[in-house]
């Protein structure tokens, strides 16, 4: 096992950690004889961080963990991370009430690494008005939170926003060869890692599809050097970068466990030679020009005087045209884009065809067009039923914050 330091605190974390989110299950409930097992096995290979949250596992994560190193003994060989749930949350009191609770599930009297769940510009404005900040100062000089940060699905300008409002210690984001300029991006990647924060890597297989259902011309590359995986190349391209701290993989599976351990006993920053970074380049083309819309990302068609998130809604919807075809995958952008927990929606369906954007796209895509299919085809009638919903979920769990 390799690994690489957390800046904040110079532990030496593995590189690879592991997400405690999709754990095999029977009848509904975590799986124990087979979780312990896999669970086992990461730690006795050396994995050291392991990373759950309040609501994964339909709640059940964090009192498994808890329940699992405690009759182990091992609670001082890892560093546990969760993340406060602040849409459950409207007061000071109440996060420090999900504080203890989490503890308690965890039966631990401290947390190595607690992060701000679910993060964009919006929820963190919210939550500037509900003291978040001394929220997290209190709990980390009580020793209850020994490092602070937060995770992120935001837009690239705010996170360099938000990474700048406190003294943080970590950030975790969304971070694969598909994600170069998606939410926080390799811009923020390396912006924080500036500021000296440490990183930590979630989907780095956007949930499976980059080792899964790949496009035929991106495969037909991948095969040019076959002696890794899909899923291998494109975990070491993440771990190529210097910046990164920790990669966080489910391990749910036994069969895809070997690999992924063997791969974190080599993986180095620079591992990747000039052709190699190369391949995984045309390998990302490649899924880009199986998209349906040529967004490049550049961002320059914004802002949209009506707030439509325009390249995040071409993002969105390319995924789903070509590799996450699912009504969860759908669910999820209209819940993120649509603005339930920020009270921003950006959705297609908002596009008013005022024609500002036209002048300003260098691929001179023809975006109020491709708003009125998106909106059509992608959102449907729950774009607008998201938009009056999130509208009315945000201004409700808002409701008597301190202003």
């Amino acid at each position: 096992m390799q690994y690489r330091t957390m800046p904040g605190d110079n532990r030496r974390l593995s590189i690879l950690g592991f997400g405690v989110m999709r754990l095999p299950t029977r009848a509904g409930r975590i799986d124990r004889k087979q979780s312990d097992f896999m669970l086992t096995r990461a730690l006795d290979s050396g994995v050291n961080y392991l990373d759950t949250a309040y609501p994964y596992m339909a709640g059940q994560s964090e009192p498994y963990i808890g329940r699992f190193l405690e009759e182990n003994g091992r609670r001082k060989e890892v560093a546990i991370a969760t993340k406060l749930p602040h849409w459950q949350t409207r007061t000071r009191k109440e996060m420090e009430k999900m504080l203890e609770n989490q503890l308690k599930r965890l039966r631990s009297n401290y947390i190595d690494y607690y992060l701000v769940h679910n993060l964009t510009g919006g929820s963190w404005d919210s939550l500037m008005n509900r003291e978040i900040l001394e929220f997290l100062d209190v709990a980390k000089q009580s020793g209850k939170v020994l490092q602070t940060g937060f995770s992120w699905h935001g837009t690239p300008e705010d996170f360099s926003r938000v990474v700048d409002a406190r003294d943080w210690d970590f950030c975790q984001i969304q971070y694969n060869l598909l994600d170069e300029r998606r939410q926080a991006g390799t811009a923020g990647l390396k912006y924080a890692a500036e500021k000296g924060l440490g990183v930590v890597i979630m989907e780095p297989l956007r949930g499976g599809k980059l080792a899964a259902k790949i496009p035929e011309k991106a495969m037909k590359i991948w095969k040019e050097r076959p002696e890794k995986s899909p899923a291998a190349w494109a975990l070491s391209w993440v771990w190529n970068h210097p910046e990164v701290t920790v990669l966080l993989s489910g391990l749910s599976k036994k069969s895809h466990m070997d690999e992924t351990l063997a791969l974190a006993g080599e993986a180095e920053p620079g591992m990747l030679g000039e052709d190699e970074v190369k391949l995984v380049e045309r390998v990302r083309d490649a899924y880009k020009a199986a998209g349906a819309v040529g967004c490049t990302g550049c961002r320059y068609c914004l802002p949209c005087p009506f707030g439509v998130s325009i390249p995040e809604v071409f993002d969105w919807y390319n995924e789903w045209k070509t590799i996450r075809h699912t009504l969860p995958q759908k669910l999820f952008y209209l819940s993120t884009v649509g603005g339930v927990m920020s009270g921003n929606s950006g959705l297609a369906s908002k596009c008013t065809s005022c024609g500002v954007c036209l002048g300003k796209c260098p691929q001179s895509l023809p975006i109020p067009d491709l708003m009125k299919t998106i909106s059509k085809e992608y959102e449907g009638g729950l774009g607008k039923a998201v938009d009056r919903f999130g509208a009315l979920f945000y201004k409700n769990r808002n409701r008597g914050t301190r202003k």
